[in-house]
């Protein structure tokens, strides 16, 4: 883009922000949210939030504050706009990580802190610019941003449900392909509408729709999804950054000064500019590791507790954290020796199942009930305990997150919807674009030997993968033998115009589940094991599309025969 910014004859050419920020950015971040999974979200909620809120506050005060010092006659509110203007990470360089081979921890993190941080940063340039013509309050602010967030979450609830339900009634994939497209700008407007963060209204709405495809919308309907969202992910991110270089000649131009030594003087303040924000964001991101690291400790002496519990609902009776006490739970080998835990964090958790006992009596579950959902629960509790102790985030997994924090297109965008009036605007645009350009140019472009040098976490191994993959076979397996068997109990077969599995015509004889139905029970295993957090997020959606495949393969050939 830049190259051809500069060819002879090649027109001057400016992109409209807002086309970038209410046109281009909904769509990416509702696909990105969309196959994010919920479960993984969910995890590290506390690292992204971190990230994607906190950081985003403390990096534009303190570039903010770095910039004012640097640029002469630049006020402070003006300089702490540019600022909030640097901070966010942006969603679709992320991307670029995916394929160092670092752990689905770390992609993850910075995936969902792509996700949030534009809004909040958004928040935080509004804030800056309101405060050069007015004062505001540090309470302003954080309610600002606290409804930016909770506003636009519960609007994208709201649209995502509505999404699932309109789009499970339609038969036509087409339409309802169609229909997906206007998805993000439907949340977008509703949160927009209600003084919200638009952006986060389409993410929140992408992981609603991301974890109830599986269940509301037809294997056809999701195939489809999956491959035209990908198409267009590729035109949109060409597209922003096609367009960030052709913009590069205009702004430019646009400088009051384009003298050698000016341009010069503005790189130099983008780099220490640059530099600034990636020490923030490293004595950021080193304590939160740790912070992380030490609560996942702290939590571990807490399993033996809930497997016993676990153990006691398994077998029947009723009990409490409580009830088994401090030094109650036996190992699981039989043993006594268990770490003692922390009087507080056991009442803590306590609490917590008391209060969903409570909510279970006011909807008038039954005992049985109850005692599924509290099985339901420690399963995933449980299931989050060996994901973090597990995998821990190391300090050379940190380097990582900190060097993929890459400034992209919303550093551009949002520099250039600051108000026409405001002073210095063109060198302050011209700043935002050097910096997003050295970041992309220098984090990423030596991510991956970077990745090399410092040796973080890798991905699971070839092994590990093979090893869970079983699991899930055998997981798969067993819920076709369970469907057998009750159909050879009751004595129902699978429906005359379906196939069932190795056979090359129509079904001839009943007591036998049709592939249609094996492939039904197989995926509700599949989505209760997602609930319970029993396997990775990616080799489960793996599984899910193998089905989606298989059943519209069968489906297909029913039809055939049937015509």
């Amino acid at each position: 883009g830049i190259g051809v910014g500069f060819l002879p004859g090649v027109p001057l050419f400016q992109m409209d922000p807002e086309l970038v920020l209410e046109g281009v950015l909904p769509p990416l971040l509702y696909s990105a949210a969309v196959s994010m999974p919920t479960m993984d979200f969910r995890r590290e909620l506390g690292a992204i939030s971190g990230l994607s809120i906190v950081l985003v506050i403390i990096s534009t005060g303190l570039v903010g504050g770095l910039l004012w010092l640097l640029i002469p006659d630049l006020d402070l509110a003006w300089a702490l706009a540019l600022g909030a203007v640097i901070s966010p990470t942006d969603a679709v360089a992320v991307s670029i990580v995916k394929k160092t081979g670092v752990s689905p921890r770390v992609i993850s993190i910075l995936q969902g802190e792509g996700l949030l941080n534009d809004a909040s940063a958004l928040v935080m340039l509004r804030t800056a610019v309101a405060a050069a013509a007015a004062s505001v309050t540090v309470w302003g602010v954080a309610g600002s941003l606290l409804w930016a967030v909770v506003g636009a979450a519960v609007v994208g609830i709201v649209v995502g449900k509505l999404n699932l339900a309109v789009r499970s009634r339609i038969s036509n994939t087409t339409a309802t392909t169609t229909l997906s497209f206007a998805i993000p700008f439907i949340a977008m407007a509703g949160a927009e509408a209600i003084g919200a963060s638009g952006l986060v209204g389409a993410v929140v709405a992408g992981l609603i729709t991301g974890q109830g495809a599986a269940t509301y919308l037809s294997p056809s309907q999701r195939i489809s999804d999956s491959q035209n969202w990908e198409t267009i992910e590729f035109i949109l991110e060409g597209i922003i950054f096609l367009t960030m270089g052709l913009e590069f000649h205009s702004l430019v131009t646009d400088l009051s000064d384009s003298s050698s030594p000016a341009i010069l003087i503005a790189l130099g303040v983008a780099v220490l500019a640059l530099i600034a924000s990636i020490i923030v964001r490293a004595l950021f991101v080193y304590p939160l590791l740790h912070g992380l690291e030490k609560r996942a400790v702290r939590r571990e002496p807490l399993k033996p507790h809930f497997e016993a519990l676990q153990d006691r609902l398994a077998n029947g009776e009723t009990g409490t954290l409580a009830a088994i006490g401090t030094h109650g739970a036996a190992g699981k080998d039989g043993s006594e020796d268990v770490p003692e835990v922390p009087a507080e964090l056991l009442a803590k958790h306590q609490r917590r199942l008391s209060r969903r006992k409570k909510r279970a009596l006011r909807r008038g579950q039954s005992p049985e009930q109850r005692r599924s959902d509290l099985a339901a629960r420690l399963r995933r509790v449980l299931a989050d305990l060996d994901y973090f102790l597990a995998s821990p985030l190391t300090k050379r997994d940190g380097g990582v997150i900190v060097w993929a924090g890459m400034r992209g297109a919303i550093t551009v965008a949002a520099a250039q919807t600051l108000p026409l009036g405001a002073p210095m605007r063109s060198y302050l645009v011209f700043i935002s674009f050097l910096v997003a350009l050295l970041s992309l140019m220098i984090q990423g472009g030596t991510l991956a030997p970077f990745v090399k040098w410092v040796k973080p976490t890798p991905a699971p191994t070839a092994q590990e993968r093979a090893a869970e993959h079983a699991e899930l076979t055998a997981l798969l397996d067993e819920a076709k033998e369970e469907l057998i068997a009750d159909c050879a109990a009751s004595g129902q077969g699978g429906e005359q115009d379906e196939l069932s599995e190795g056979s090359q015509g129509p079904r001839a004889e009943g007591h036998v589940p049709s592939q249609l139905k094996i492939i039904e029970a197989q995926r509700k295993a599949l989505l209760k094991a997602r609930d319970d957090h029993q396997f990775d997020a990616e080799i489960l959606e793996d599984a899910l599309e193998v089905l989606d495949a298989s059943q519209v393969t069968v489906e297909m050939r029913a039809r055939s025969l049937g015509e």
